[in-house]
């Protein structure tokens, strides 16, 4: 979410796939060092020192330096504002904060045929 694209991304498939495997991650240059050093320890490949899966376990993460500012009881309170409330329309389904694209116009088919799985579901 820092960078805007997934950690091993890559425009390739099989370019992403390798950096998966290889463990291969580009950071942007205007990354924060101390968030650059948190993912590292995060993404380790190797589980004896991937961080969450160490002696202290989760307390790793949240004692990591780039979480000092966050005090982890006021927010397991929710006595925490959040820094950004999107405006909602009342009413449920209100979609305005996302970007519309074009459907695709992929077919799913006669809506009235019956439903192979819909008896798993009977309330729908």
């Amino acid at each position: 979410m820092l960078a805007g694209y997934p950690p091993f991304y890559d425009q390739n498939p099989m370019k992403l796939y390798e950096n998966i495997m290889n463990g291969r991650i580009k950071y942007p240059s205007y990354f924060d060092p101390v968030a650059k050093d948190l993912l590292t320890k995060l993404l380790t490949a190797d589980l004896s020192k991937r961080y969450g899966n160490l002696k202290a376990g989760s307390a790793d993460v949240f004692n990591h330096s780039w979480f000092e500012e966050v005090n982890w009881e006021r927010l397991e309170r929710r006595e925490i504002d959040a820094p950004y409330i999107p405006p909602i329309r009342p009413g449920g389904g209100d979609a305005s904060q996302f970007e519309r694209y074009d459907e695709e116009g992929e077919e799913y088919g006669d809506f009235n045929s019956r439903d192979a799985y819909g008896h798993l579901f009977p309330d729908f």
